[in-house]
């Protein structure tokens, strides 16, 4: 009877596509809004942030989870479990933290720790299946950080929604985006005043059938 049950499980699986359970990562350059979109989806659906945010690069140097964050849009639930990672970035000098005001000392440790934390973001590749990749629709689209952090997913073949964050600013262009990376889906957001979030979410579940 359960290998019946179990038989017809992965029949009903295959027609309707997707899983209800996804482990969710958060990945983009430094200062794009990841933790934000993070603690945006937290606290539409827990009432809890994930993190703290901050105008100074490497805010987020560890690896941050919140699991079981179930996310509703249209009668359907979605559970997550949200990897919020530290910025990708392909150099890194504690002299960029100097103009911050920060000391010397504090900057050469964020620094280091900032170095560990790109590491460790990807590392946590193999942990997740699928990926939301944030990028500021401020700057430009076509550098060489986003395009290896899109090519990396692209070649562990790991399902990815380009999220737009920052729309609510004058300078915002989500249309670069699109244009740069025509190939994904993109949606574009202000994680700070929550603008656009509905077609986020229904973004997210699209995103979740292809896993």
């Amino acid at each position: 009877m359960v290998k019946i049950l179990s038989f017809f499980g992965r029949i009903f699986s295959g027609l309707f596509g997707g899983k209800k359970n996804v482990s969710l990562g958060i990945y983009g350059p430094p200062n794009a809004g990841k933790t934000s979109i993070a603690n945006r989806i937290c606290v539409d659906w827990t009432n809890e942030e994930l993190g703290t945010v901050s105008p100074i690069p490497h805010e987020t140097r560890k690896v941050q989870l919140k699991e079981k964050v179930k996310v509703k849009h249209k009668g359907k639930t979605l559970e997550l479990k949200i990897i919020d990672t530290p910025g990708i970035a392909t150099k890194i000098d504690y002299e960029d933290f100097l103009k911050f005001g920060m000391k010397k000392r504090d900057a050469q440790k964020r620094a280091k720790e900032a170095t560990q934390g790109v590491i460790d973001s990807i590392k946590w590749l193999d942990d997740v299946e699928a990926v939301i990749v944030v990028l500021d629709v401020t700057q430009n689209p076509y550098s060489q950080v986003n395009i290896t952090i899109l090519g990396n997913l692209a070649a562990r073949k790991i399902p990815v929604l380009i999220v737009g964050n920052k729309i609510d600013l004058k300078k915002g262009d989500i249309s670069k985006i699109e244009a740069a990376f025509p190939e994904y889906d993109v949606v574009g957001v202000s994680a700070l005043n929550g603008t656009n979030m509905e077609e986020f979410y229904e973004s997210l579940f699209k995103l979740a059938k292809k896993t």
